[in-house]
């Protein structure tokens, strides 16, 4: 995997930003990302509560599902704290609940299950689709210059800096497209530079990424864009199912669909194979999705 210094240093700085650290018993704190304006993404603090689990179970436990509700928005400009509920601890499995809060204001809770490693059954119903591999698709770099020439100067300059979870679209940045499409999306994606081995992290990378691209899906049939501020939308809830193992720092497929949305919901459906067409998670999210309310003359 050939890096360079700068994708280096953001993968660096992702880590450090999903690290928690222990301010008492099950209790932590994650950091706040560094100049950060506006809402958390939610993708941090779902990964953030993973990790604090995550240091509450033995290490030969690994997550296999983690089922998280979104309460309220949290802001960029503050610590996030963690306070985890040893629920459950078996033989073979143990639960932990997790609740995340700001200025004590909780904005997410998690409910997640670890099990010890054990052989069984095995099938996998479908493997790699017949799409574009990433080496056939444009660099995410490459994309976003092209079509950072249809937004505002504001926004093509955030659109434009560089991120530690490399993208490459097999369809095509279709998100800024008014041309209704099939909810259905496929991405290539990777952290941008090696990881260390800790599946924990490669966990914690996964549940980050996995926030980014399952409720756009659900816009596609509708011809409508958030870059245009056509939409208003949240997470409500997300899902994650950890299959088998992968690493993070290698390119994985992450196909997804939204088979419904209505009633100012959009549901998705997303499939995350390697390269080499393994199952290794899937993931299921609900959100907010609402027009934009156009504003209107008062004088009118």
């Amino acid at each position: 995997m050939a890096t360079d210094p700068i994708s280096e240093k953001l993968v660096a700085g992702l880590l450090r930003l999903l690290d928690v650290h222990q301010i008492g018993e099950d209790r932590f704190t994650g950091r706040h990302k560094k100049d950060g304006v506006g809402r958390v993404f939610g993708g941090q603090v779902i990964a953030q509560a993973l990790l604090a689990a995550e240091k509450t179970v033995p290490e030969d436990r690994a997550a296999h599902s983690l089922h998280a509700y979104f309460l309220r928005g949290g802001s960029e400009g503050f610590d996030v704290d963690y306070s985890v509920d040893r629920q459950f601890d078996g033989g073979s499995f143990s639960n932990r609940r997790v609740v995340a809060g700001q200025e004590g204001r909780p904005i997410l809770n998690v409910a997640a299950s670890f099990q010890r490693y054990e052989e069984g059954l095995h099938h996998q119903a479908e493997g790699l689709p017949d799409v574009p591999g990433p080496d056939d698709l444009p660099s995410e770099a490459e994309e976003r210059i092209r079509l950072a020439k249809e937004l505002p100067e504001e926004k093509a300059r955030f659109f434009l800096r560089p991120r530690p979870i490399e993208t490459r679209a097999v369809e095509g940045r279709h998100w800024n497209s008014s041309e209704p499409t099939a909810p259905v999306s496929h991405s290539w994606i990777r952290a941008a530079a090696p990881l260390p081995d800790d599946p924990r992290i490669h966990r914690a990378i996964l549940a980050y990424a996995s926030d980014m691209q399952l409720l756009g899906t659900s816009m596609l049939p509708h011809g409508l864009s958030w870059a245009r501020n056509e939409i208003v939308g949240a997470s409500l809830d997300h899902t994650i199912w950890f299959h088998e193992a992968f690493r993070a720092d290698e390119w994985m497929l992450y196909q997804s669909d939204s088979p419904w949305t209505g009633r100012g919901r959009g549901f998705n459906r997303g499939r995350i194979l390697s390269a080499d067409g393994r199952l290794v998670a899937s993931v299921a999210q609900e959100g907010m999705v609402r027009r934009t309310k156009k504003r209107t003359d008062a004088s009118s």
